[in-house]
């Protein structure tokens, strides 16, 4: 998934664990202008320097994955959250210019073909040819 925003805040890296550490950007997604979104993102491990050639103010395009996990707490009550992992980030104003033309059609390209494929495969289970009839 990508997002363009302008970031708002980039804050220190915390060493959460001996062997794990992350760092969290907020990024401001104005789709509407009346109403902006804060999103806040984190960048893990080596990742974490990402956003080190980045500063407030600036626009970037940010590429990340959405995560979900389940928790249980001590007395036993289960809960959820989510987390936007980031792994890639650009700057708007400089990924344009720097790039061929043709280079942006390239790498969009495979992305719709990967889900196309996903989606042949998930269709191609419903039934095969000699049925003839529609999976609903």
């Amino acid at each position: 998934m990508n997002i363009q925003g302008r970031i708002v805040e980039i804050f220190d890296t915390t060493q959460v664990s001996e062997k794990f550490r992350k760092r969290e950007f907020v990024i401001e997604f104005a789709e509407n202008p009346q109403y902006p979104e804060f999103v806040k993102f984190e960048l893990v491990q080596d990742k974490c320097d990402l956003i080190d050639s980045f500063r407030e103010g600036e626009e970037i395009d940010v590429s990340f994955n959405l995560r979900g996990r389940a928790w249980t707490n001590q007395q036993g009550v289960k809960n959820y959250f989510n987390s936007l992992q980031a792994w890639k980030i650009q700057s708007v104003g400089q990924s344009q210019p720097s790039a061929p033309a043709s280079a942006p059609k390239t790498q969009a390209t495979p992305r719709p073909q990967a889900q196309t494929s996903k989606e042949n495969v998930s269709l191609q289970s419903f039934g095969n040819d000699d049925d003839n009839e529609l999976p609903f």
